[in-house]
């Protein structure tokens, strides 16, 4: 019997790292491929390293004189900081009211608040254009970040994780003569630090890689953001692989590097915004 668990175990281990291994390869063949010459990408056998190993297909995105790369990433830098700042006080604000401070018919407003997580994004697009045109904010990166920092998902997170906070806290700090925001500052919010940085982890990735806002409201060229950027490359007659390659891998590069920064408060804040309803 144990050698059959052995057995299965290993068939397991086999079978899950060869699934494991197909999932990764378009990240391993589009980082090969970043250093490659265009003309050697697509040929076959695949080969890992590159040979000839070259700079040039990320050095021609920052040096392209048709493209201007290096604003869209500035672009898309100074647009995705904004989001995520002005959503974590608004929806980490929003969440405090929801769950620290008790007024009438707050159950039946969260629950209409709630029940906006059903409407599909999708027929919204229409009236946020001619809202967005009346305010004089199409063209500009405010039409991209307004909407995202109102999100209902978020709220809904962030107040699970401020139930768990004992409620003797915040009644300690009433009776030193703390005002609702000095407990939100000093008490909630820094409690509540995976929480947040698990929505700042999934606010930066979804802004950052966002496709549909910037190629609806955003028109001109020096404006836009990376993710309609990057599409051009493949929009010519003459496909670059190499560059494709290199702008896609550039592209993901703060993605990786967000994710391997905050996976602990990650995996903390999934885990204790389930606590307690």
């Amino acid at each position: 019997m144990e050698m059959k668990n052995k057995i299965i175990k290993g068939v397991t281990t086999l079978v899950l790292l060869a699934v494991g291994l197909v999932c990764i390869f378009p990240f391993i063949f589009m980082v090969s491929s970043s250093f490659k010459l265009s003309g050697d990408v697509m040929k076959f056998p695949f080969t890992l390293i590159p040979d000839p190993f070259t700079l040039d297909n990320i050095k021609g995105l920052f040096t392209n004189g048709i493209y201007n790369f290096q604003k869209w990433y500035v672009n898309t830098i100074v647009m995705t900081a904004l989001t995520i700042g002005i959503k974590i006080f608004f929806v980490s604000f929003t969440a405090y009211g929801f769950s620290k401070i008790k007024f009438k018919g707050r159950d039946a407003i969260f629950l209409v608040l709630l029940s906006a997580m059903m409407i599909p994004s999708d027929i919204m697009i229409l009236p946020r254009y001619m809202i967005f045109k009346n305010l004089h904010i199409l063209d500009t990166m405010w039409a991209l970040i307004l909407p995202s920092c109102v999100d209902v998902y978020f709220v809904f997170l962030l107040r699970q994780s401020f139930i768990s906070i004992p409620e003797s806290i915040s009644e300690a700090a009433k009776i030193d003569g703390c005002s609702h925001f000095a407990i939100y500052r000093k008490i909630v919010f820094p409690l509540a630090k995976p929480a947040i940085a698990t929505m700042s982890l999934f606010s930066f990735v979804w802004a950052w890689n966002d496709y549909m806002g910037p190629y609806l409201y955003i028109n001109t060229m020096d404006k836009q953001m990376l993710s309609v950027g990057v599409k051009l490359f493949s929009s010519g007659l003459t496909q670059d692989y190499g560059a494709q390659m290199a702008a896609a891998t550039v592209v993901l590069l703060p993605i990786l590097i967000a994710f391997l920064f905050c996976q602990r408060f990650f995996i903390e804040g999934v885990a204790s915004t389930g606590v307690k309803g």
